[in-house]
């Protein structure tokens, strides 16, 4: 398609697209940088944008694109899909639906790697680094996709959220990693041999079933990020399989921030990868404070809406504590409006946000964005914990695990030692959630039952208008 340009530009064209694929990288890395922070993070969004599309144009000019039927096909198919998704697709359902996309790029990272080594006419006479490359990448994105996709169907609900293991499972899954490592070395010296590259397909795809299967409802933030870093790599090694700098870079990327990410989201829950993958999280047998509430004799105050009006009215500083139920409520339109009538009166609002608060990475900050909850208003947990023992009333929304205080006190819970809002410290919590039941964690939280503690039974955004009608007439 490039041959409609002038000889004198074709001559320099692999060097211009060199160079506007250094561009396009320079692009990505202020994009990337400017996503650290809310106020900047759309416009850094549309940069990292702008660079992957002058990536896309410049790469349609090298002179191995023969033809352009199946590109701009895939390009008006893809956008369309693109386009309905943004729409329709929930806040709610962000992480299913960036479940699927790390399932997609892992998988079109493997099919690249296998589209490269079909065009081969005699595999035998590439490298064998380009072999292993190529190995690698059918490797780490059929892990991917498949491992995605299950992440999705754990999300949506159509798998168990709970860890399904079999005895052995994690020993069987290090000896199948081992062994497919030992297929990508078989693969490199003999690539004629196709029941090996066939093995090294099939056994990466159930590898990432078997990976992601064991995981509980409640590590899901944790596997999204290492899955998308997993897709990154992938990207990254189909970048070497096709000799491709922009693919490379743009890969390694996504591969180092999903890694930063996860381990971030680890350090959060203070727990090891190796935990997160290997500890069937969840499961329902942990030691002491694991389960729902067992004792019947304890004390639940529960309370009205009114009363709530009433104790945030007349309160100096209140702290509200989003988690997962106000995403699914859709709620965060109508907190707002009960914060600004809190702060009509007076009142000073703040929000704490707990790193793994909902089911993906910044899944609250996005939320409340959404609902033009200022930035300033929002705090990471480092942040906002001094705070709380100086706080009249904690209006704690949907969330549950991340502010239990048995991460506290008891060392023989599942997440003793993650930490946590110290909501407990105020003088005042209040509970909105549907029931007494336990969050992903599977066990329960003695500070529903505390005396400072007041539940607010029922959906979050039906109680949440109940309270902004409550407001006005405090």
């Amino acid at each position: 398609m490039s041959q409609f340009l002038p000889p004198s530009i074709q001559n320099f064209l692999p060097d211009i697209i060199q160079l506007v694929y250094l561009v396009a990288t320079g692009v990505f890395i202020v994009g990337i940088k400017r996503l650290g922070s809310p106020a900047t993070a759309r416009s850094g969004n549309q940069l990292a944008a702008l660079g992957m599309l002058i990536g896309v144009i410049v790469t349609l000019f090298d002179q191995q694109v023969v033809s352009f039927n199946f590109i701009i096909a895939g390009v008006v198919i893809g956008s369309l899909i693109g386009a309905v998704a943004a729409k329709k697709v929930e806040m709610t359902a962000m992480p299913e639906m960036v479940a699927i996309f790390n399932g997609f790029g892992g998988g079109a990272s493997a099919l690249v790697a296998w589209g490269e080594l079909s065009r081969t006419l005699d595999p035998t006479m590439l490298e064998v680094q380009d072999l292993v490359t190529v190995g690698l990448s059918i490797l780490i994105g059929s892990i991917t996709f498949t491992g995605s996709f299950v992440a999705f169907g754990k999300l949506k609900g159509f798998i168990s959220g709970r860890p399904l293991t079999f005895p052995g499972q994690n020993i069987f899954n290090l000896l199948l990693t081992a062994g497919l490592f030992g297929l990508v070395g078989w693969f490199a010296v003999d690539p004629e041999y196709q029941l090996v590259f066939w093995l090294l397909f099939g056994l990466s795809l159930l590898l990432g079933i078997l990976t992601v299967l064991p995981i509980g409802g409640a590590d899901m933030p944790v596997v999204i990020s290492l899955l998308n870093s997993y897709s990154g790599i992938a990207a990254s090694m189909a970048g070497f399989v096709i000799n491709n700098n922009l693919l490379i870079i743009s890969g390694a990327l996504v591969g180092a921030a999903g890694l930063i990410l996860t381990n971030i989201m680890c350090k959060a829950m203070n727990r090891t990868l190796g935990n997160v993958l290997f500890g069937a999280f969840g499961g329902g047998d942990g030691g002491s404070g694991s389960g729902p509430a067992a004792d019947t004799d304890k004390t639940v105050r529960e309370t009205t809406p009114e009363d709530v009006a009433l104790q945030c009215a007349y309160a100096g500083k209140v702290i509200i504590t989003p988690g997962y139920g106000l995403a699914v409520a859709q709620a965060q339109h109508v907190l707002k409006e009960v914060a600004d009538k809190l702060e009509a009166k007076g009142v000073e609002v703040k929000y704490g946000i707990h790193p793994v608060a909902g089911r993906m990475p910044g899944h609250m900050n996005v939320l409340l964005a959404e609902a033009d909850v200022p930035y300033d208003q929002l705090y990471d947990m480092e942040q906002i914990n001094p705070d709380f023992k100086s706080t009249d009333v904690v209006l704690i929304i949907g969330a549950n695990d991340v502010v239990n205080p048995v991460a506290k006190t008891e060392p023989g819970s599942p997440i003793y030692g993650m930490p946590i809002l110290n909501v407990d410290e105020a003088e005042r919590t209040i509970v909105f959630k549907r029931s007494l039941s336990p969050g992903f964690a599977g066990i329960d939280n003695p500070l529903f039952y505390k005396e400072t503690n007041q539940m607010f039974f029922g959906d979050a955004k039906k109680s949440l208008q109940a309270l902004a009608q409550a407001l006005n007439e405090v």
